[in-house]
């Protein structure tokens, strides 16, 4: 059965997945590239820049397993590029080069309209304006059977976790305190809503914690 599912998410000990001043310079905020300390050594990630090499271990195994059995993507419009309010051209074409890691369809969430765009290895952004159920649907009906990955940013997986409809949190806690940025989980009652923490794995640079709906 499909799945809505959120994987390999960083955040700081105390609660930021993204830190203060997000840009073109600053991608995931000032400080924000702490967060990710665990990724970049890993296998997987040298495989995504091109090169071999990388480390094996739980890590990297956490890190693999966030991309398997993934039909479809969501991502906020942040998490696509830097540009804010309407389209100013079709140049920005996301911050991944001409193929993205994702060989899905993606859908993301904007307020303004703009045609899909094809990319190299199966990724096609779609951009949906009707809000995140609309895109949550559209991207069902594309993975089919397979699950679907909310990619972040924090806003949006917190749109989603608000509304109840992520399945699965994979929360990779990094060893980092951000004092400042975007909290993902402030004034969220998230036992409230029905989840509970099923697992947490040790990893080498992070710990991982896996946040379930109590009825699955």
């Amino acid at each position: 059965m499909s799945r809505v599912r959120v994987r390999s998410f960083a955040i700081s000990v105390d609660g930021f997945g993204a830190g203060p001043e997000q840009g073109l310079q600053n991608p995931l905020g000032v400080r924000g590239p702490e967060l990710m300390q665990w990724f970049f050594p890993t296998r997987l990630w040298c495989r995504m820049q091109g090169q071999e090499g990388g480390e094996t271990g739980v890590d990297n195994d956490m890190a693999e397993q966030g991309f398997k059995d993934i039909g479809a993507w969501i991502l906020g419009r942040n998490m696509f590029g830097p540009v804010r309010g309407p389209w100013p051209d079709e140049n920005w074409k996301g911050w991944w080069g001409d193929e993205p890691p994702y060989h899905t369809p993606v859908f993301v969430l904007t307020h303004h309209p703009r045609a899909s765009i094809e990319m190299a290895g199966g990724t096609v952004f779609h951009f949906v304006t009707g809000g995140i159920h609309a895109a949550l649907e559209q991207a069902k009906a594309a993975a089919g059977a397979r699950d679907v990955r909310i990619g972040g940013g924090v806003e949006t997986i917190r749109q989603y976790l608000g509304a109840g409809l992520i399945d699965e949190l994979h929360l990779a806690i990094s060893p980092v305190l951000l004092g400042s940025g975007e909290h993902l989980l402030r004034d969220i009652n998230t036992h409230a809503l029905g989840y509970e923490c099923a697992k947490q794995i040790a990893g080498e640079r992070a710990t991982h914690v896996f946040l379930r709906k109590r009825s699955l």
